[in-house]
């Protein structure tokens, strides 16, 4: 970058973080005269707003600080001692004004709006026979534990089994504030490396299952007109329904729109069946449309982690040798027995969302 160039990018910032100083300054003023109707919104955005404006402060504080020092230290040419204190302190101000300005361009970053909503969570076992299936109770039982490691609620919206206890797909709501957040980096394909108990010669064989994680729809998030849907209730039958019976209480809804299905048989009552399909139906094309929007935002660039593509390889679990790798940051843990009790899943996923946040620096830099 030219010097013009660095000058004209440091104006483009000055200028972004006036804006929002401005804004925060005219929320305040709109906030004391806001109608009931208004105030909910006006305050929330002012919530947003304050701890960036408190960072700028900081940030533009600690500036004049190191321009102050650099003019004394100037001044004191004459005097040695001085001098020296002066550049002292002045290599400790540029250092917490490094640190400052990447807090501040964190909190700059885009954000997700999903990212404090529930997740749909959803478990396919994919190559591997009854061994993937094995493996996809074995993630499920990981998010549980996880789940329960953050004060979250896990419920079973839907769930096919196999006759040894595993799962050929499996579907779960987890209920809490910032889980897609954290989840939102398990999409993806999970291999695992390991003797099947239905091995009786002792060889290592590879399985898979993929993970999908959809943020929980609100009413307000997706509008879905009752024209568009085509519901089709049957009866419940084979291993897939815990409770099959012969009522028709199995609900299949498809979305014409986009064709996308949904169909549920756990439950008994067709009315239970039909709200948990509607639930993640509309977590689906809430999806759907986010990322959609995503791609026009970022048709240049593929994100480099969490890109939820879900025939993206993400991560082995190797039981003989007690790792877990994670393939998108090359990062491997000998914890497979923490990882699979969900207490050391935190350290993929903070790894994780490190990078994340590394990368999308790198575009307001």
């Amino acid at each position: 970058m030219s010097r013009s160039d660095g000058s004209r990018h440091t104006r483009n910032f000055d200028d972004k973080l006036d804006a929002i100083l401005a804004r925060r300054d005219e929320l305040q003023s709109l906030l004391s005269a806001a109608q009931s109707s208004d105030f909910s919104s006006l305050a929330r955005e002012y919530s947003e707003l304050e701890p960036v404006a408190e960072a700028i402060g900081l940030w533009r504080a600690s500036h004049r600080e190191l321009k102050d020092l650099e003019e004394l230290s100037q001044e004191a040419t004459g005097d040695p001692e001085m001098r020296e204190l002066a550049m002292q302190e002045r290599a400790d101000i540029a250092l917490r004004l490094e640190e400052q300005e990447r807090a501040l361009k964190l909190l700059l970053l885009p954000k997700d709006i999903a990212d404090a909503k529930s997740a749909i969570l959803e478990i396919r076992a994919g190559t591997g026979g009854d061994e993937a299936a094995l493996f996809a109770a074995d993630l499920l039982r990981m998010y549980q534990r996880y789940a329960d490691l953050h004060g979250w609620r896990m419920e079973l919206l839907s769930a096919s089994e196999n006759d040894l206890g595993g799962f050929k797909e499996v579907t779960a709501e987890i209920a809490g504030s910032g889980v897609f957040a954290l989840l939102k980096f398990e999409a993806g394909v999970h291999r695992v490396q390991r003797v099947p108990v239905t091995e009786a010669g002792g060889r290592i064989h590879t399985s898979a299952a993929t993970v999908a994680v959809l943020p929980e729809a609100e009413d307000v998030d997706v509008d879905i007109d009752d024209g568009d849907l085509r519901i089709d209730v049957y009866r419940a039958s084979g291993a897939g329904g815990q409770h099959v019976n012969k009522t028709e209480s199995a609900v299949r809804i498809t979305h014409l729109p986009t064709q996308t299905v949904v169909a549920i048989q756990d439950e008994k009552s067709q009315h239970k069946n039909k709200a948990k399909a509607l639930k993640i139906l509309r977590a689906k094309l809430f999806d759907m449309e986010r990322a959609r929007l995503s791609a026009e935002r970022s048709a240049d660039r593929r994100d480099q982690v969490g890109s939820g593509d879900r025939s993206e390889r993400i991560r082995t679990y190797n039981f003989p040798q007690g790792r877990v790798t994670d393939h998108r940051i090359n990062m491997t843990l000998y914890k497979l027995d923490d990882v699979l009790s969900g207490a050391a899943l935190d350290e993929f996923i903070n790894a994780l969302i490190a990078e994340d946040q590394a990368a999308r620096l790198t575009e307001i830099s």
